[in-house]
């Protein structure tokens, strides 16, 4: 792990988190259920700088991706060198290609109504996974406590191994941290708008404007009037944050680096 805007987050490749999260599922039925998985851009680093709560929801989490760019320029520039961009729809994609042909059951939660249904579908055909046990599309309004065990119960009769999330951050985070006392799988993991990327109701931006962390830029264009002020505050402090995180590294003569607990290390 390495140490990102104080926040805990993956240092490695791609390919190790999804092997590990295989490897549990599959392997490790002693292992502590409901661990919460984030793909975390700069947008989710820079609310935690603010927001107490939302801080601690991430440092306990058991994998915090690094979802954006940005945040893995800042992890090597503070001696994690190996460390590759996770992003939230890549992620996604290579667990369910992975698992297509395991015993590994899926449950979605996210996204307007159809839209999880619709993820079910690619799943199955495009990705050829047909373990898609169930799918929800919550409420835009925080749901009670007795609707959050509704539907833990619902997902844990299911059989789900993994509950995937899709919303907007912090309200997915927030979202399977309250999820997570009222059911039992392995892991339940937030994606932000993978379900929207999958289905198409979203474009991705082009391949070179996301290896130069400008994704954010494409997204603004494509809805200015939903983005405009998340980004206009995101990203100059996230600048801020990333640098003041890096010198203060390299003046206390620290790499940031923290040694991995999980079981996957040197891998």
């Amino acid at each position: 792990m390495v140490d990102v805007l104080d926040i805990p987050v993956h240092s490695g490749e791609l390919q190790q988190a999804v092997s590990e999260v295989l490897r549990a599922c599959l392997t490790d039925s002693s292992q502590e259920r409901n661990n919460i998985i984030t793909a975390t851009g700069a947008h989710g680093l820079v609310t935690a700088k603010s927001n107490v709560h939302f801080h601690q929801l991430l440092s306990n989490c058991y994998l915090n991706l690094p979802d954006g760019v940005p945040a893995v320029w800042v992890g090597r520039l503070k001696g994690a060198k190996q460390m590759q961009r996770c992003y939230g729809p890549d992620f996604f994609r290579e667990v369910m290609v992975q698992s297509s042909d395991q015993p590994i059951n899926h449950f979605f939660c996210g996204g307007k109504d159809g839209v999880a249904e619709a993820l079910m579908s690619v799943c199955r055909e495009r990705f050829g996974n047909p373990h898609c046990v169930g799918c929800f599309s919550p409420p835009f309004r925080e749901m009670s406590d007795e609707e959050l065990q509704s539907l833990g119960s619902t997902i844990s009769t299911s059989g789900a191994d993994i509950v995937w999330i899709g919303m907007s951050t912090p309200k997915q985070e927030f979202f399977a941290s309250r999820l997570s006392n009222h059911v039992s799988v392995s892991f339940i993991i937030t994606v932000g708008a993978a379900f929207d990327f999958h289905t198409g109701r979203l474009k991705q931006a082009p391949p070179p404007m996301q290896r130069m962390g400008l994704e954010w830029l494409f997204r603004l264009l494509v809805e200015p009037r939903r983005l405009y002020k998340r980004y206009f505050k995101i990203v100059p402090l996230f600048l801020l944050y990333g640098l003041s995180d890096v010198v203060t590294a390299r003046i206390r003569g620290q790499n940031g680096k923290k040694t991995m607990e999980t079981s996957y290390v040197g891998d």
